[in-house]
């Protein structure tokens, strides 16, 4: 599919195109140098920030505790203000400036020449204000708050001054890529395209966005068409009447001779252009997007990609950078993450504890590489009996939650949804607000998406009885320990199943539905690690892992086949996932260094994990 844009390569930070799901011709960059100033005590306001010039400057797309912002501030950041001029295209003139915020983190407050014209809060999610009809040179103006203790989704973020453990340096305000595009008064909104293997079809529903301008406009005999291709031209195409409904829907279906569908081995991606037109035919608005023909099903302890058994070799991938943290310095460093997990043996990953750029998914969607879309909901911490503290969900979870539901529902290489990770609060009446948002984070998914399965909680405490799928967390380095502990998946798991904080059980009873173990591993591996340091040993930025840290790399390898082993050979498990795919700063329990460089033998690593897994070798017999 074609990313096109005014910006060349180059240019500017980060220049490819951010929203692949949803491309227009007309667009501009807007990273690179702003001027920037931290507001320690948030006074910014009262000090007149929002009127003058900043002080410093900052390299947009990269967050300012991040070496390639150029700032690479890691104390507390309260509050941080950003300003730049742009000048508007002259070509845009008659249409509607929209500006566009990648991610900002945390609360966001964005001035165009003094006027206050959004806000937002969530860290990990875009949005969008409507300038209006804008000329000339307009100067933006964004303040971003921060907070230490206040409950909010930090995902892997330290709430110490040092990172610790497996959290890592914080991430304040602009992230992700800022752009501004044109576009009519009446305009197409992100298109939701639903893949039916079964009828060979996608199905389109298209939003239409309508700026709130107070004028009544007569859209009578504006139609929706969209058109499917592939290498070989057009597939099909259909059209609509667009004046009748908020989202006009269209079924797109293939002849039998052009049905390719999209799989790990096969990512095929057919492109799609939908046009929306007036009256008189003329185009009003016009975007390209792609969609891959999968389907996801659950079959007894099974789940099926297209119809077949798929084991989902997953590897836990946190998505953070030496130099840019949450940020990858390039649009390459993306793509290649992936490519070195495929090399490793691995067919997917957990986006874990993070909402990750587009630009990722793209690339996984181009790949075939399975993806378990989650959200970073730690952050909203509370002490607690279990663990020494706990995350306590806040019902503002649950807004950011689908903003990210709705930005990537169309990418193929999702198979999953997952909003919380580790909650494990004892079942009682004091835990209400974690039972009713977990329920709503997982109603939310279900409403969203019908076509995915949704996990209500990763690891521990699940609380949804319905919940599509299970999941355990166990980090017994022994081969022989773990597989007794993971054993008995037909009689129920009572090591997962009876944890209790005092009197109170941490989840409900599972029900039957499809295991994995979606955290194991995490083999503690630094070539000059001391053997038989331990997981215990760990202590401020000293190196850690899960476990005793093998004698030798010969030592890892047998623990890494045997772990993966056991999981492979298990009837009743449609998947693992292992942690985990790069080291992150102290925590060096990667297949990859931090920096991406090889520190095993990865051929090693991917021939214990391809040979068939029992689910697979079962589907075959059948």
């Amino acid at each position: 599919m074609t990313q096109r844009g005014t910006t060349a390569p180059g240019e500017v930070p980060r220049p490819e195109y951010p929203r692949p799901s949803m491309v227009r011709p007309d667009w501009l960059n807007l990273n690179g140098p702003w001027e920037f100033e931290i507001d320690r005590a948030d006074t910014g306001l009262e000090r007149g920030l929002r009127e003058r010039r900043l002080e410093g400057t900052i390299t947009v797309p990269f967050c300012p505790e991040s070496a390639l912002s150029g700032v690479e501030d890691t104390d507390f950041l309260h509050a941080v203000w950003y300003r730049r001029e742009f000048t508007v295209p002259e070509s845009w003139a008659g249409r509607r400036t929209l500006l566009h915020f990648g991610a900002v983190d945390h609360d966001a407050t964005v001035w165009v020449d003094g006027r206050e014209v959004g806000r937002h809060s969530g860290g990990f999610t875009p949005f969008t204000v409507d300038l209006g009809h804008l000329s000339g040179t307009a100067a933006v103006v964004v303040r971003a708050r921060d907070s230490r203790d206040e409950p909010q989704a930090r995902g892997k973020q330290s709430t110490r001054y040092d990172n610790y453990e497996c959290l890592y340096t914080r991430t304040t305000g602009i992230w992700q890529t800022v752009w501004a595009e044109p576009v009519a008064d009446v305009s197409l909104a992100r298109p939701r395209l639903t893949p039916d293997v079964a009828g060979s079809a996608f199905h389109l529903e298209q939003p239409l966005r309508r700026a709130n301008t107070g004028r009544v406009g007569d859209r009578a005999g504006w139609t929706l068409a969209a058109t499917v291709r592939d290498g070989a031209g057009v597939v099909v195409e259909a059209s609509i009447r667009a004046d009748l409904d908020l989202s006009p829907r269209l079924t797109l279906t293939l002849p039998a001779d052009r049905v390719r569908l999209w799989d790990t081995g096969d990512p095929h991606l057919y492109d799609v252009a939908v046009v929306l037109r007036d009256g008189s035919g003329e185009v009003v608005d016009a975007v390209e997007t792609y969609a891959g023909l999968r389907s996801v099903s659950i079959d007894g302890k099974a789940v099926l990609v297209n119809g077949r058994p798929v084991f989902q070799r997953l590897v836990l991938d946190q998505g953070y950078y030496p130099d840019g943290l949450m940020t990858a310095p390039s649009d390459e460093a993306l793509a290649r993450d992936i490519e070195l997990s495929i090399a490793a043996g691995f067919n997917g990953a957990r986006l874990h504890q993070k909402v990750f750029e587009e630009r990722f998914l793209f690339h996984a969607d181009r790949l075939g590489y399975l993806c378990w879309g989650e959200f970073g909901d730690w952050g909203a911490v509370e002490q607690g009996a279990v663990r020494g503290e706990y995350q306590r969900p806040t019902p503002g979870f649950i807004g950011q939650w689908l903003e990210a539901l709705e930005r990537d529902y169309s990418h193929p290489s999702i198979i999953g949804w997952c909003g919380l990770n580790e909650t494990h609060q004892p079942l009682t009446d004091r835990t209400q607000v974690l039972d009713d948002v977990t329920r709503a984070m997982f109603l939310a998914a279900k409403a969203m998406d019908t076509s995915r399965p949704v996990l209500d909680a990763s690891g521990y405490s699940h609380r949804v009885l319905e919940s599509d799928v299970w999941d355990s967390h166990n980090y017994t380095q022994d081969p022989g320990e773990f597989a007794a502990e993971m054993a008995g998946l037909a009689e129920d798991r009572p090591h997962t199943n009876v944890q209790h904080d005092g009197d109170a059980p941490i989840s409900v009873r599972y029900s039957g539905q499809p295991w994995f173990c979606s955290e194991f591993g995490g083999i503690w591996w630094r070539p000059d690690a001391t053997a038989n340091e331990s997981f215990d040993d760990r202590g401020g930025d000293s190196s850690w892992g899960y476990g005793k840290a093998p004698e030798s790399e010969e030592e890892f390898h047998r623990r890494f086949a045997g772990l993966t082993g056991v999981l492979l050979d298990d009837p009743l498990m449609f998947g693992y996932c292992y942690t985990q795919l790069t080291d992150v700063f102290q925590e060096q329990n990667g297949v990859y260094s931090f920096d991406r460089s090889v520190k095993l033998d990865v051929a090693r690593v991917r021939e214990a994990q391809l040979r068939p897994a029992a689910v697979e070798r079962a589907r075959k017999e059948i």
